[in-house]
């Protein structure tokens, strides 16, 4: 009975994993290439909305008992 390869199979995991570990940066890559201008700005000014308070620090619900 003919035994396993397990080098040649570790090997080949190993290079699927690379694979797509590269077409993720490129993907990334090109993403940031073809951002259009103007979106990083307004993901900053929807965080900063005035008309949302936040809770003060330490101010969480807490029975004083």
């Amino acid at each position: 009975m003919p035994r396993t390869n397990f080098q040649y199979e570790k090997r080949q995991r190993e290079l699927e994993k690379k694979r797509k570990t590269d077409e993720k940066a490129k993907r990334k890559q090109e993403a940031k290439l073809h951002k259009p201008p103007g979106e990083e700005g307004e993901a900053v000014e929807e965080a900063a909305d005035p008309q949302v308070e936040a809770e003060p620090v330490g101010q969480g619900e807490r029975d004083p008992a």
